[in-house]
């Protein structure tokens, strides 16, 4: 049977930041978006919240920052080969993120299957645009598309592996048989099956490949 390894981008596969924070190294925002983050981890904030608040802050946001904070950021190590592996055994790799599509999306380039994200309008962002909340994903919305995913590979929710770091993987970790905490923090770790510290993502695919 074949597997469907789904993947949290901030926090898992860019440890210690998020495409929040690494946009706003380009911009000059990184004191806001730092507290707008550590809102957001704890759970004072929702992410439509989060989102509205983003882009307001994203108003002078260009094709050329967003390049910027994509090649620039933290990445682990050894992704590409692990999306190469996933599917030379024939199983499917899936990016779920409540950040930003236009940065999530990139990803695709680099070998995952599926990339789904929060939707966000083309930019540069008209200033009086009023961003659509129906495209902003929850925690439990990687729930729904996990789901979503299941049913266009033919796989189950069984057949599932989780890699996630915090608050807004729980739900899909309660969800799927095994679940890897990547640099995990105390919302996961006790819901998580495999754990790993570490900078790259071969190794934490390692304690799940064969299981």
């Amino acid at each position: 049977m074949a597997r469907l390894h789904i993947f949290d981008m901030d926090g898992t596969l860019m440890p210690g930041t998020s495409a929040g924070m690494e946009i706003a190294r380009q911009i000059g925002m990184t004191a806001e978006f730092r507290e707008l983050d550590r809102a957001l981890g704890s759970g004072e904030i929702d992410s439509p919240h989060f989102a509205r608040q983003a882009y307001r802050m994203w108003s002078v946001l260009t094709e050329r920052h967003v390049a910027t904070a994509f090649a620039g950021a933290p990445w682990l190590t050894g992704i590409r080969e692990v999306w190469a592996d996933i599917t030379a055994r024939g199983d499917h790799c899936a990016v779920v993120s409540l950040s930003p599509d236009f940065f999530v999306t990139r990803l695709r380039a680099w070998g995952v299957h599926e990339a789904r994200a929060s939707v966000f309008p083309t930019f540069p962002f008209a200033p009086d645009a009023v961003l659509d909340l129906s495209g902003i994903l929850m925690p439990e919305s990687k729930v729904a598309i996990a789901d979503e995913l299941c049913a266009r590979y033919g796989v189950r929710r069984d057949d599932c592996v989780a890699y996630g770091d915090s608050l807004s993987d729980t739900a899909l970790f309660g969800v799927v048989p095994l679940s890897v905490a990547v640099n995990g923090d105390d919302h996961v770790s006790g819901l998580a099956t495999h754990a790993y510290t570490g900078t790259d993502l071969r190794e934490a695919y390692a304690l799940v490949a064969e299981a």
